[in-house]
């Protein structure tokens, strides 16, 4: 499918606050991810110049093809926040794919503020947002991240899909749940297909995709033009190459125990390459804890990863499990 004149992969990596940084969407591109998103950034905190938003902003070429995401509630604020960024991705030289909208995250300390998945309680002032946002990108597209809607008296979604279409969006992407759902019970994908056949911008299907089957599955059931995982690849990134090679009618091999010992210190190397071992270790945790899910001896280890003060104490145990 393509988001403007680029064209990107079937399989993609959703955004996810505190996991889908820069190391992680560099890891994911290496097993065969089409398109990423950056973790979620405030466009407020972007008009007052904070050096940490600036950051997880941060594109790189190494990754994927990737897209900037940006929340608020403010049209002017949001069309000023895409005017710094954009202005601060041509002087880095490499430039977001897209500009995407979240009107999905379903975070109380977001939604308080009317932002994030509140904003499908406010459809009109949702307009207001896509088409300021669009007017400022100019040349580079503007998608939209959604849920269904607030909770399951008020689901919205096809309506926020026309409107975001109409405003001049170049894709949606819909996570198949309410605000109210959280991320439970099941994603009710019956309702990417209805949006799918409402609209003619490129559709991307997000929710409970743990697995290459899943992603082909929900392609095949929806007609989406994509998926975005979130959840499923972490701890396994190789589930873009699962999925890729099952929609193109492949054999994928299972991954074994030295593979997923080794992706996850590849992981944390290239944390503390970007980061410096102080912030690398513990921020890799929540990783590590994936990669060994299922494996044997893992929760032997797991407090053991979570106390450890090094790296090299995390590599030691997890090359244990292998003994």
């Amino acid at each position: 499918m393509k988001i403007g004149n680029t064209e990107i992969g079937r399989v993609m990596l959703a955004p996810m606050a505190g996991a889908a940084d820069t190391a992680f969407r560099i890891i994911c591109a290496r097993h065969g991810c089409g398109y990423a998103v950056t973790e979620m950034i405030s466009a407020k905190a972007v008009t007052y110049g904070d050096k940490k938003t600036s950051q997880l902003a941060e594109i790189t070429k190494d990754e994927a093809p990737t897209a900037c995401q940006i929340f608020g509630h403010e049209p002017d604020v949001m069309a000023k926040a895409c005017d710094i960024l954009l202005e601060e991705y041509a002087k880095g030289g490499v430039m977001p794919v897209a500009i995407d909208i979240n009107m999905g995250c379903p975070v109380p300390k977001i939604v308080k503020n009317g932002e994030g998945s509140a904003l499908m309680r406010n459809l009109p002032l949702a307009k207001k947002i896509i088409e300021a946002v669009v007017k400022s990108a100019g040349d580079v597209p503007v998608t939209v991240k959604m849920r269904l809607g607030w909770d399951t008296g008020s689901i919205c979604v096809i309506d926020l899909a026309k409107i975001a279409e109409d405003s001049g969006a170049a894709a949606i992407c819909v996570h198949a749940r309410t605000r109210s759902q959280m991320y439970a019970p099941s994603a009710d994908w019956s309702y990417i297909k209805k949006v799918k056949e409402a609209v003619s911008i490129p559709v991307i299907g997000n929710g409970d995709i743990f697995s290459g089957a899943d992603a082909k599955r929900m392609i095949e059931e929806t007609g989406c033009d994509a998926v975005a995982i979130a959840r499923g690849a972490m701890g396994n990134p190789w589930i873009f190459e699962e999925a890729t090679a099952l929609l193109e009618g492949k054999i994928f091999s299972p991954i074994s125990p030295a593979q997923k010992i080794q992706g996850a210190i590849d992981h944390l190397d290239l944390l503390i390459k970007l980061k410096g071992e102080a912030r690398a270790v513990p921020e890799s945790r929540a990783h590590m804890d994936k990669y060994t899910k299922g494996l044997y001896g893992a929760p032997r280890i797991r407090n053991a990863v979570n106390l450890a003060g090094s790296a090299d104490e995390i590599k030691a145990l997890l090359r244990s499990l292998l003994g």
